[in-house]
């Protein structure tokens, strides 16, 4: 009998499998016999159990997280420029669907306690954009150093790492200046603010299914979520190539972003079990935060009447290069999100953001990491990843 220790994982998606591994056999075979593989039943199925765990209106699968912020923005006219106001610290996507559109993203930098867009930095960003003065706030700039021209449109708030973003105070602000906020909850599906479903917070929601998510399909998957009518039937158009009365009739330019009915069929059970994983996640997030306690590490922050859903459990310490490796060396894994702040990646040269623009999110990038963080971690493993972190502190 092999008696080494088991490999740790950074996330286990075989655990999560093997607990439902009946159900999503029996999914994939009605699949299979039904023959319905686009927009089949199980993803209307999904549509209305997700519209209702969220606690919207309406709520349309399409193919992935990117498309989901894509046809978001797509629906509200969203186009060359315009301003969109976002974090710098998330992924690419974010950012990366305003300028597919020939918009222009606005980074704005981050609260340094919960890494979200900061609510009073956004005002200042606002201003100078509608002011185009960047002595009020970092702006893009043309090669000349001159300010870009932008109007003021929208505001994409990240519900980082699972900890949704400062909605109140956000959502006053888009009204104050009348600005449409697009919620990214790829991460953040499953976290609570103030008693409302992430997702559910904004004009409108995306969320992303890809594997690692805390729900996430065997493939690439998204959801739109909506209270608005209207535009839950421009993205329904939008998702089938702008699609009128069938897909001949088309009325809009759109794109082919269905979500397909095997991921849909998959997230069914996994939806199932979603609650129940998540309070194993508030478990393994409290173990860690208590191990951590009283140490230089920085553990996350989750501000009262707020809940994460613990996509990552990140910490902020001095240097992770020395941490992670020695945790490499026990067989732990770790990542790093993210690692360089968008305002300085080379796909976004040409708007001249320098160093020192975004300054809590260019620290916060050179010093976080994550720990493995999934629902079916048990304490002993937990303490194991704790104790390693410490004998390296």
């Amino acid at each position: 009998m092999n008696s080494s220790k088991k490999n740790i994982a950074f996330i286990d998606l075989a655990a999560q499998q093997k607990n439902i591994r009946s159900k999503i056999d029996s999914a994939i075979q009605n699949v299979l016999n039904h023959g319905r593989y686009i927009l089949g039943p199980e993803v209307t199925e999904l549509e209305e159990k997700l519209a209702e765990f969220v606690g919207v209106k309406h709520c349309i699968g399409v193919a992935s997280g990117t498309d989901a912020l894509l046809m978001g923005l797509m629906a509200k006219g969203i186009g060359p420029g315009d301003a969109v106001f976002t974090t710098p610290f998330t992924f690419i996507a974010t950012a990366e669907v305003v300028s597919l559109l020939g918009a222009t993203p606005v980074f704005v930098d981050i609260d340094p306690r919960t890494y979200n867009i900061d609510p009073t930095q956004l005002k200042l960003a606002i201003e100078a954009v509608q002011k185009n003065d960047p002595s009020i706030y970092p702006l893009p700039k043309d090669g000349a150093g001159t300010p870009l021209q932008l109007n003021a449109k929208a505001i994409i708030p990240v519900d980082l790492f699972g900890l949704p973003a400062d909605y109140d105070t956000i959502m006053a602000i888009a009204s104050e200046h009348d600005l449409f906020v697009l919620e990214d909850a790829a991460q953040g599906l499953g976290g609570v603010y103030k008693g409302k479903q992430a997702g559910g917070l904004a004009h409108m929601g995306t969320t992303s299914f890809f594997p690692a998510k805390p729900l996430g399909c065997y493939g690439d998957g998204g959801a739109i979520f909506t209270d608005d009518g209207e535009m839950a039937d421009i993205t329904r158009s939008l998702r089938v190539h702008g699609k009128g009365t069938d897909k001949y009739d088309n009325i809009r330019i759109g794109v082919n972003g269905r979500l397909h009915t095997m991921q849909a069929a998959i997230l069914l059970p996994k939806l199932e079990i979603f609650p129940t994983e998540i309070e194993e996640r508030q478990r393994v997030a409290k173990q860690y935060s208590d191990g951590f306690k009283n140490t230089e590490l920085v553990v996350p922050f989750v501000p009262e009447g707020l809940r994460s859903v613990w996509a990552q459990y990140s910490l902020v310490c001095k240097d992770r290069k020395v941490i992670q490796s020695a945790l490499r060396d026990k067989g732990i894994p770790t990542a790093v999100y993210y690692g360089k702040s968008l305002h300085l990646q080379p796909a976004y040269q040409e708007l001249h953001y320098q160093n020192g623009d975004m300054p809590n999110s260019e620290r916060i990038s050179q010093n976080i990491f994550s720990l493995p963080m999934h629902p079916y971690q048990d304490s002993d493993e937990i303490e194991q990843i704790i104790k390693a972190v410490l004998a390296v502190l």
